[in-house]
């Protein structure tokens, strides 16, 4: 997710062309429609799977009236036919880390070794201005989870060639089939950095690999050969709200070769976050977007809710075009 003056104020501009986002409550929908989470509003979604259940992690939107992102907690949910889901409840707050002091921010979590390992995005103190990137762990994917460094791994300080003190942020982790941990992230510049085996710690340098039109919300996934860094796209020559966008790799290393757009941009939300996995045999596409209404708050810019969507690739290993719907996985896949 990003925070600067000029999107606030193009996000107001289309939150007050649209009549503040005319939701939907959904109370009918048939199960593995969009939004999947109709009581909360969520956003950033990271799933993971574990055996036989698949773990969404979710940012808790908590903005009131015109808010940007009111976030201050992570929340995960679990299910085992991408139909329902059991609500776990959070898993950490911001103020867990004593060295942030806001911004609950998109995260993702990992197993290794046994443990689990959540890498989340927030505001340092004064200490260390700027975002940063924290990491917790726990012994169970719903926790509860604990500072695993009791610092940041990530701060701005760390990035120096960066262009604003919001660029490190929405971590990304994969492990490659020698077993190597990797972490990408990024707002505007993306980066990449090998992780030592504790996890807690970088294990080599940072790396720029800012592809076309990044903008933040790096996703990084591997099926058969390929690698693939998808993310957040913004065009500012032609567009006014993010897209999802994506590149391919031989090697976790490079060279990125840039594939074009993945989706549009969610409805009513000028962000947008993915997060793709393989679960049961099938790839599903997570993303968000600002349709969801629940009492009188309607979906904004700070209050977003998780969609899911089935994704294919073609025989070259390219991703087809995903056209985000309210139907979501209520549906089977088109092949």
């Amino acid at each position: 997710m990003r925070a600067r003056g000029w999107g606030i104020a193009i996000a107001l501009a289309v939150l007050a062309s649209t009549g503040a986002a005319i939701g939907q409550t959904g109370t009918n929908a048939a199960p593995g429609s969009n939004p999947i989470i109709r009581d909360k509003f969520t956003a950033d979604p990271a799933p993971l799977v574990v055996g036989d259940r698949l773990y969404l992690y979710v940012g808790h939107d908590e903005a009131q009236r015109d808010e940007m992102f009111n976030m201050r907690e992570w929340l995960v949910y679990s299910t085992t036919d991408m139909k329902t889901w059991t609500d776990h409840g959070p898993i950490m707050r911001v103020t867990d880390f004593k060295w942030a002091k806001q911004d609950a921010w998109a995260s993702q979590a990992i197993e290794k070794d046994g443990r689990f390992w959540f890498y989340a995005a927030v505001e340092h103190d004064d200490t260390h201005p700027g975002k940063a990137i924290a990491v917790a762990v726990s012994d169970s994917p719903t926790g509860p989870f604990v500072d695993a460094k009791g610092s940041a791994l990530i701060t701005n300080e760390m990035t120096p060639k960066g262009t604003h003190s919001w660029e490190d942020i929405d971590p990304t982790v994969f492990t490659d089939d020698d077993g190597t941990t990797w972490i990408a992230w990024g707002n505007r510049q993306a980066y990449i950095a090998r992780l030592k085996p504790n996890m807690i710690e970088l294990d080599g340098p940072i790396t720029e690999i800012t592809p076309p039109h990044f903008e933040e919300g790096p996703w990084l996934h591997k099926r058969g050969g390929l690698y693939y860094l998808t993310y957040a796209s913004l065009d500012r020559s032609q567009h006014r709200d993010e897209k999802v966008s994506y590149s391919t790799a031989p090697s976790i290393r490079g060279p990125w070769t840039y594939r074009g757009e993945l989706t549009g941009s969610g409805k009513y939300s000028f962000t947008i976050h993915p997060g793709i996995v393989e679960y049961k045999g099938n790839w599903y596409l997570f993303l968000h977007n600002a349709e969801l209404t629940i009492g009188d708050q309607n979906g904004s810019i700070g209050r977003r809710a998780v969609t899911v969507e089935h994704l294919e690739y073609n025989a070259d290993g390219t991703m087809k075009p995903v056209v985000q719907t309210d139907a979501g996985v209520s549906l089977p896949p088109s092949s």
